[in-house]
């Protein structure tokens, strides 16, 4: 099958800007300075993106920071772009939103330095978890972690039919 010039450029955008979705859950260590060990395999899942970098922030909903690749921070910013700043509520939204971010990269050895200041709010100490959610990756402190999963279990089976059990896909039954 031969592609037409513009068609195969049209498809080349397609894969650049297809969402990541990630997969994994790894167990890592932060040293004395706050540097953890970005997991291989999360380092393979974002290989053509790695050089841009990521952005981490304070999550919305837990005591856990959020590791976002760049391009799926400019696509988030994108949304939050699109609210009126003459609102109020939406500035505060957008300065709660982004209050603490930070740029990070990955230094010369795979490793991803933590900010004091977001490290605290995570209360993330020696042991971290880095779990994939969707298009980022949650860091978590490990003990921290582990009781929001197994009381999240507790109701889980509820919480997976409120929110999936009422997709479009019932209509098709």
């Amino acid at each position: 099958m031969v592609k037409s010039g513009n068609f195969y450029i049209f498809l080349v955008l397609i894969k650049l800007l297809k969402v990541i979705n990630l997969i994994g859950t790894y167990d890592c260590k932060a040293d004395a300075k706050g540097r953890v060990l970005f997991p291989a395999a999360f380092k393979k899942q974002v290989a053509p993106i790695l050089q841009d970098g990521f952005v981490l922030k304070k999550s919305v909903f837990e005591k856990c920071l959020e590791l976002y690749p760049l391009k799926e921070w400019n696509a988030t910013m994108d949304q939050v772009n699109r609210l009126n700043k003459f609102k109020k509520k939406n500035n505060d939204f957008i300065r709660r939103f982004t209050a603490g971010v930070k740029l990070v990269e990955l230094d010369a050895t795979g490793r991803i330095l933590i900010p004091k200041s977001l490290s605290d709010f995570a209360g993330i100490k020696k042991q971290v978890v880095m779990s994939s959610s969707v298009n980022i990756i949650e860091i978590w402190d490990k003990e921290r972690y582990e009781n929001v999963i197994e009381n999240a279990a507790e109701n889980f089976s509820d919480l997976a039919e409120e929110v999936m059990g009422n997709t479009d896909l019932d209509e098709l039954s």
